[in-house]
């Protein structure tokens, strides 16, 4: 079992029926996997696109908070859309969060394995401090 003081290690809580975490630390980056619209506690928010981006973001942002990164720490950006059709009102809610940031980002048109209207993964960049 990895710790905080390894340079490798696992971020946020792990879902017991899934193979994966929602966050690896490698290094001086912080690999996220795909995030959905859930609350504090976990739970899905569905809505309309706006409110669905605003809460998969929210989420990203918690789980990176974890390490003391912020959304401007966030270098790379995935986003999975089940309908094209709202990429204009999703990219004005993801331009609010991410206004001025530094970061690479690819939208495409994907269905989700569990039903929700979008999906994000991040890479952030987060220096480890030496302490």
């Amino acid at each position: 079992m990895s710790s905080k003081s390894d340079r490798h290690y696992a971020i946020g809580k792990k879902n017991p029926n899934l193979p994966f975490h929602p966050a690896v630390r490698a290094g001086d980056y912080i690999f996220v996997s795909g995030q959905v619209s859930k609350d504090a506690d976990g739970n899905m928010i569905v809505g309309s696109i706006e409110t669905e981006t605003a809460g998969t973001i929210e989420a990203i942002k918690r789980l990176i908070a974890e390490e003391g990164a912020t959304l401007k720490d966030v270098c790379r950006v995935v986003t999975y859309l089940e309908d094209t059709r709202d990429f204009g009102r999703y990219n004005a809610v993801f331009r609010k969060y991410f206004d001025g940031a530094l970061l690479a980002r690819t939208t495409v048109e994907a269905r989700a394995v569990i039903s929700t209207r979008i999906e994000m993964d991040a890479i952030v960049y987060k220096p480890q401090s030496d302490d």
